[in-house]
């Protein structure tokens, strides 16, 4: 009994977990973008419209303790995660910038911040799906060992 309580309890964990990060994506994303008014490229657009929706669904499968939820955010970290990835492959120069979407408008190669000497903003949002992605992994995995 005592087992199944924590059982269940470190799966709630791994939902806010995966919701703080999220969050933090989503706020990110906007104080870079609103703040700072640093102009989000193409790329920069398509890792926000995966990581918006996981900031305001994962609240809802929290609050209907919902067993699914990584059934439909799993897609949205991992197709966000592969742009986040071939975003800063670009910026980092193993992907040709000839190959860039950005076309118009700001370049996908523009680095804006460089913390430490590598963290660069597609590497934050690299990072924050890969967060997401090995939580909802964690819960998947959880839920069917039950």
């Amino acid at each position: 009994m005592l087992e199944n309580i924590l059982f269940m309890k470190r799966e709630k964990y791994l939902l806010y977990i995966t919701w703080i990060a999220a969050l933090s994506g989503t706020v990110g994303s906007l104080i870079f973008s609103e703040i700072l008014h640093f102009v989000p490229c193409t790329l920069c657009w398509y890792q926000r419209i995966f990581m918006y929706p996981i900031a305001i669904l994962l609240p809802i499968a929290i609050l209907r303790k919902d067993k699914h939820t990584s059934v439909y955010i799993l897609p949205l970290s991992v197709i966000g995660g592969l742009i986040a990835m071939y975003h800063e492959l670009l910026q980092i120069g193993i992907i040709p910038e000839a190959v860039a979407p950005c076309s118009a408008g700001i370049s996908c190669t523009t680095k804006y911040i460089n913390l430490f000497g590598f963290l660069s903003i597609p590497l934050l949002s690299l990072l924050t799906f890969a967060i997401i992605t090995l939580c909802m992994l964690l819960f998947q995995r959880r839920k069917n060992e039950k």
